[in-house]
């Protein structure tokens, strides 16, 4: 039931306009004077008030000035009582606040409509203000959610760098070194390295399609059959009759993944790849392209060029077949294994980066190595794009050789 005020320094005014609203079913209070009305409204919650205008001392407009600046929960609809005709006085009125007028002598059933209809108000204002506040608590839902998921995310980010235990290593006659940046927290792209033999090693550069958490742990299961630390799990690894590890063709690896991902796993992820091993003391490289861009060597003098078969990605048709391309470094020789998000950095205008600017960046960078070079390298890739942030993940991996 809304709680009417009446004010009015004519007690007769009072009590019949009192007599209409309590009939009616309103809990009726009732004020002499506008600073009674004052008092009143800064105690008692009111949500309705039909105050007089003129009165002594406090007039209505004045207590209308006040009403509205208290600090009040929920609005309360204010009608003035008047004998004014004059139009720049009503306006004077709607200016300090009045919601609406009613004029004497008052008509009962006026005054049961003007009633009404600040009721209709006031219920649509405490719908909205519940609407509101659901909104709010739901928001304030989400906002805790996210900063959970976002905390969420960021440990899975760390966790995810985690799997490339070593950025560089040096094993004698060649290095390794890599490069993973992720447009997101955590993302599809992977590359890596693993030992074989005391004169050889493993090396992969994947790429798993979509983007998020989802891709982030297809890459960390992959990741798993490329261990180093476990050679017996390594799928790219067997075992000779003697107990020495030996490679395995990348284009049999290739072949039991495909098989892996669409008879065992149940998902509609697939994923692109380089894979190959390299012998350290021969120069000899052997890897297998599966739907990845195309690895780039670049010569003693700077000049690089694309190689490869191209191939399908892994996990997308039954019965692929892959095919391993091999090649011997001269000294002083490198190749770098990239994911597309490389060549599709995009800039403002819409230009890809593309082949031929990976290319010039390498050519520009010939007499950078390691980590040195990846730093520099990731910074002109950057710079390309105009510093905007990478619409996908960013990984490398550079082997070269330079025999003792």
């Amino acid at each position: 039931m809304n709680r009417v005020l009446v004010v009015d320094d004519s007690m007769a005014q009072r009590k019949i306009l009192s007599s209409h609203l309590r009939r009616w079913g309103y809990e009726v209070v009732e004020a002499g004077s506008g600073a009674a009305a004052i008092e009143i409204c800064q105690n008692e919650e009111i949500d309705l008030v039909i105050s007089d205008w003129v009165m002594p001392e406090v007039t209505g407009l004045d207590f209308l000035r006040v009403f509205r600046e208290l600090d009040r929960e929920h609005y309360g609809y204010f009608i003035l009582v008047t004998s004014k005709s004059d139009k720049a006085e009503i306006a004077e009125g709607l200016d300090v606040g009045a919601d609406d007028f009613l004029s004497k002598p008052v008509s009962s059933d006026e005054l049961l409509a003007r009633i009404r209809a600040g009721e209709r108000i006031l219920k649509m204002e405490r719908e909205l203000m519940e609407k509101n506040r659901l909104v709010s608590k739901t928001f304030q839902e989400m906002s805790d959610l996210y900063d959970s998921l976002d905390k969420d995310l960021i440990e899975a980010q760390r966790l995810q760098q985690s799997l490339i235990r070593e950025r560089y290593r040096d094993f004698g006659n060649a290095q390794v070194s890599l490069m993973l940046k992720s447009s997101g927290h955590v993302g599809g792209d992977l590359v890596g390295f693993y030992p074989i033999t005391e004169t050889s090693f493993g090396l992969f550069s994947l790429d798993v399609s979509g983007h998020g958490v989802a891709s982030a742990l297809m890459t960390a299961r992959l990741a798993a059959y490329f261990s180093g630390s476990t050679p017996e799990q390594n799928i790219a690894i067997d075992r000779a009759e003697d107990g020495s590890c030996v490679a395995i063709s990348p284009a049999k690896v290739a072949v039991a993944l495909n098989k892996l991902m669409l008879e065992e796993m149940e998902t509609d992820l697939y994923f692109t790849m380089t894979l190959g091993h390299f012998d350290f003391v021969s120069g000899e490289l052997v890897v297998t392209q599966a739907g990845h861009p195309h690895p780039l060597l670049q010569n003693e003098d700077g000049s690089a060029e694309f190689f490869g078969e191209g191939g399908l990605p892994v996990g997308l048709i039954p019965d692929a077949t892959f095919e391993d391309v091999r090649i011997v470094l001269k000294p002083r020789q490198r190749v770098i294994l990239y994911s597309d998000g490389v060549t599709e950095c995009m800039n403002p205008d819409g230009e890809m980066l593309e082949e031929h600017g990976l290319k010039a960046i390498v050519e520009n960078l010939r007499d950078q190595s390691g980590n040195a070079f990846f730093d520099t390298f990731l910074w002109d890739v950057s710079a390309f794009s105009r510093d905007q942030d990478f619409d996908d993940d960013v990984s490398a991996l550079m082997v070269e050789f330079d025999p003792k």
